[in-house]
């Protein structure tokens, strides 16, 4: 004979037994387990939980006739129907309530699959466990398992709002976007390429946008609201940069005229003149973006602003650059050009001064919180 208390341990973690047939949990004792399990067989005769409860008395009856133990006990604890933490919270308060009564010493679960062994954990964290039965009553284990697995992992793909934005979320817009193209082509049927293309192209833009944001952890609410200053410069530099692109695109053959006194003849001068041409507006576009995070970098104390003006600063001599170089490439000027050579000396002295700007507010903002882009605040 082992000298410990045994508690042989029913477990219906989603309270069947209160939900059909009325039973409270917990339930002590041989003849009340008895009395539970034959009101849940009447209540609901396919109901595995019964069966449950009556291999645990059985187990119960086998210990104490061969006196294995020094004590047996017998007890049903009930969950909740709301699996989860509501249910765990109440079957770790019934147990609570089962070992005052009968203080054991290890206990030994009886359960009909691996959804109640789930709170395993809360058993062992009050008395051991000896030992685990699991009753398998009219279908395979490995059926009840996997059924188990299937339902616990759409459980999650359907609570998760990350999960199911790529498990039912991405899938449900394809479809959606699809349905409207096809309404779209009966009632418009020459217009069936065109709306193929913008469904096929808009799914593969929010498609690769998402997987991008979250490729690079780029949370779009989060950034707009701790980096509202610096988002706002970003479009205003982008519009600019784009109605730049545009200007210069329509005014290519006028640029022409000015830079060289006659119309592109080949496709590289075209390409050359179009990025000369649109030098000025790619400049003043990406300074206002870098303008817009000094600005926000000062708001936030965040002590990188000592580059950032410094970029800001070399945005001249960037410009400078392009120019001479563009310009050079169309033969328009030679290495030995006085303007060259003015220019070149003007870019150099940007730099300088943007370096030194930058080593004297490094040493100014040293003891500034250091703020990282896209961090908790």
């Amino acid at each position: 004979m082992v000298e410990i208390r045994a508690l042989v341990l029913a477990i219906d973690r989603d309270d069947d037994f209160g939900q059909k047939a009325g039973v409270e949990g917990p339930v002590i004792g041989r003849d009340a387990c008895v009395d539970a399990a034959l009101k849940l067989s009447l209540a609901d005769p396919e109901d595995s939980d019964a069966n449950v409860v009556y291999a645990a008395v059985k187990l119960y009856d086998e210990l104490r006739e061969s006196g294995e133990f020094d004590e047996v006990e017998v007890a049903l604890i009930t969950g909740h129907p709301k699996v989860g933490v509501k249910s765990d919270v109440e079957l770790a308060r019934q147990l609570e309530l089962v070992l005052e009564r009968f203080p054991a010493d290890g206990v030994i679960t009886v359960t009909d699959g691996a959804e109640d062994e789930q709170i395993f954990p809360i058993i062992t964290s009050k008395v051991p466990i000896i030992s685990s039965h699991r009753v398998v009553v009219k279908q395979s284990e490995g059926i009840e398992t996997t059924y188990y697995i299937i339902y616990r992992y759409m459980k999650e793909i359907l609570s998760d709002p990350e999960v199911a934005k790529v498990v039912l979320g991405i899938p449900g817009m394809i479809l959606l976007l699809y349905g409207i193209a096809r309404l779209i082509g009966v009632w418009y049927p020459e217009s069936v390429k065109i709306v193929s293309a913008t469904i096929t192209g808009t799914i593969l833009l929010l498609i690769g946008g998402y997987f991008f944001t979250k490729g690079f952890r780029f949370n779009v609410r989060e950034t707009v609201a701790k980096q509202f200053v610096f988002v706002i410069s970003v479009i205003a530099g982008s519009l600019i940069i784009v109605g730049g692109a545009i200007n210069a695109y329509f005014r290519l053959e006028e640029y022409s005229l000015e830079l060289i006194g006659s119309y592109p003849g080949t496709p590289l001068l075209a390409t050359l003149i179009y990025i000369n041409a649109l030098n000025a507006s790619l400049i003043l576009g990406i300074a206002v973006m870098i303008t817009g995070k000094v600005i926000q970098s000062y708001l936030r104390k965040d002590h990188h602003i000592w580059y950032q003006a410094s970029a800001l600063l070399m945005m001249p001599a960037m410009w400078v650059t392009i120019d001479l170089t563009t310009r050079y490439a169309m033969a328009i000027l030679t290495l030995s050009d006085i303007e060259v050579f003015t220019k070149l000396l003007l870019a150099l002295m940007d730099v300088g001064v943007a370096v030194l700007v930058g080593i004297y507010m490094r040493g100014k903002v040293r003891g500034w919180e250091r703020v990282e882009a896209g961090a908790s605040a």
